[in-house]
């Protein structure tokens, strides 16, 4: 294993805890906004369909990750397992943010993961779904607080 794919635990196959902490993970890494740190959980061929983008490689993941940020702007992210066997995990989330506008969004969706051994994410796939929002309506403000274990907001 290469120092640009350290392994990072938990390893599949997943358990309920495995899998809870595979997705805590990837919430509380989203939620830091820097790409650079959020494509260190992905295999350095990971493969992702995001919408209908196609993204490939970690170079891609931050390149893709960085255009993201920049024009979703306050983003804060919350992720809740669904389902998991083997090497694979799904996820349902939302998030909000705000454009440069000022305009607030609302984004639900869902993600399907696969995993290497090392513990890496090698697949992602992501169907999502944008809502406009008033600023009032907003239920997320920033990343989680320590011991929230909240499901995501209905």
């Amino acid at each position: 294993m290469s120092s640009s794919e350290e392994a990072r635990p938990p390893f599949p196959p997943f358990d309920a805890d495995g899998a809870a902490a595979k997705v805590r993970a990837a919430e509380n890494a989203w939620n830091t906004r820097d790409a650079e740190k959020v494509s260190l959980a992905y295999t350095v061929d990971t493969v992702w369909r995001n919408r209908s983008e196609w993204v490939r490689g970690r170079e891609e993941v931050v390149a893709f990750l960085t255009r993201k940020w920049e024009r979703e702007l306050d983003y804060a992210l919350r992720k809740s397992l669904w389902a998991y066997s083997g090497n694979r995990i799904a996820v349902r989330f939302q998030y909000e943010c705000r454009d440069a506008d000022g305009q607030w969004w609302r984004c639900y969706g869902n993600e399907n993961w696969e995993f290497a051994e090392n513990g890496l994410m090698r697949r992602r796939e992501a169907s999502i779904d944008d809502l406009r929002i008033d600023e009032s309506d907003r239920r997320i403000h920033g990343p989680r607080a320590e011991g929230d274990e909240s499901d995501i907001p209905v």
